[in-house]
């Protein structure tokens, strides 16, 4: 797979398409199961508020991983992504309903970088339950 965007035709300031992804308390298993990330934290609602969570929260991992797929959508390919990083600010609370939280994801490309390398820094937003969860949240892309 190739970048099917090209740095020719981005502008800094062009804004990808944002998504929003649910994220239920059956969702936080099936990660936990994936990642070997048991931590009571994630599952056990009794055991994160003895720890002074508000509720169960969602793994900071899987908050990054559903933020950067905005940018590895736009650009179509996962492996165009050369550097990503975040700062954790704010948990994702996913309480036990039927809709749980969800993770609301805008990006925009913030400085073209390299004209040799086609790369550019994409700057993205999560927000989960109007507050901000990943801060300083970058990726480095190679675009076709």
């Amino acid at each position: 797979m190739t970048a099917k965007i090209s740095y020719d035709e981005v502008e800094v300031g062009t804004e990808l398409p944002g998504q929003s992804f649910p994220v239920t308390r059956e969702t936080l298993v099936r990660y936990a199961g994936a990642s070997g990330d048991f931590n009571p934290i994630h599952w056990n609602e009794k055991f994160a508020k003895q720890v002074g969570l508000p509720d169960v929260i969602a793994h900071g991992m899987f908050t990054m991983a559903s933020a950067i797929r905005v940018v590895t959508d736009w650009v179509g390919d996962p492996a165009a992504v050369a550097e990503y990083g975040v700062r954790f600010t704010k948990p994702v609370v996913v309480p036990n309903d039927d809709k749980g939280a969800l993770i609301e994801v805008s990006a925009k490309v913030g400085a073209k970088l390299d004209d040799e390398a086609r790369t550019v820094r994409v700057d993205l937003t999560a927000v989960s339950n109007d507050q901000k969860v990943l801060g300083r949240s970058r990726a480095v892309v190679r675009l076709a």
